[in-house]
């Protein structure tokens, strides 16, 4: 298994996540090989695990490293148990909600040290629902994930400030954002807010030539981080 951030440092220059949210196995299978050259990692949620079963994963990330995005949001016990499935099966990482606190992220970090894989925390929801109930909370979440040893945050692509809130609030963390693309988030919005990474679902896999979108995406998000990191150099 590859953690998501040593496989990056090591193989690409980009952090594209592809949010593999298809429920035909052979169809993920066929878009993950398609698209593999472009992208970094794989996210892997409910609707393709609750369709084809848990082995998905070990599947795909024969591919690409995994990411487990089962937003693990339970008593540590039970969020537990869900890691270990996760990374027994081959996920690099597993995404968790901020809000289930800090015993349950301490409890996935003893799992994902075992393991050598990451845990990333959702600070908020890319949707407008997210800021219901999640925004008055950011920055308790940010201070969770960082004082338990998590590797990453996940920040809403479609609302730049609340990246550049977490970027604050976390210099020593990764960033991957969500809702670009289908959701309306820009790469250049997301990167200069502070953003290490996006994370693209439909705007590819359901493109008429994924391998392209994926390209674009690629082009994009490395010319936005390659502009960044020139004009802080300068």
């Amino acid at each position: 298994m590859q953690t998501i951030f040593k496989f990056i440092s090591e193989n690409c220059v980009n952090m594209l996540v592809l949010a593999l949210d298809v429920m035909d196995e052979k169809r993920a299978v066929k878009i993950a090989e398609q698209v593999s050259e472009h992208v970094s990692a794989i996210k892997v949620n409910y609707p393709l695990v609750l369709s084809v079963g848990i082995d998905v994963i070990e599947t795909l990330s024969e591919i690409k490293p995994v990411i487990a995005d089962f937003k693990v949001a339970d008593i540590p016990y039970t969020s537990r148990l869900i890691a270990e499935i996760a990374f027994g099966k081959g996920a690099g990482a597993i995404i968790a909600h901020g809000f289930a606190g800090r015993d349950t992220l301490t409890e996935l970090r003893e799992v994902a040290d075992r393991y050598g894989g990451e845990v990333y925390v959702v600070t908020e929801l890319s949707s407008p629902g997210g800021r219901e109930f999640m925004s008055a909370h950011v920055p308790e979440m940010v201070r969770a994930a960082v004082e338990t040893g998590c590797d990453g945050l996940i920040a809403p692509g479609t609302r730049p400030g609340r990246i550049r809130e977490v970027r604050a609030l976390a210099p020593g963390l990764k960033i991957l954002c969500p809702g670009i693309g289908a959701q309306g988030g820009s790469v250049e919005d997301a990167v200069r807010a502070g953003a290490d990474g996006i994370i693209v679902g439909r705007s590819i896999y359901g493109a008429d030539d994924p391998v392209e979108a994926a390209r674009k995406f690629r082009e994009e998000l490395e010319s936005a981080l390659n502009s960044v990191k020139h004009e802080k150099a300068n």
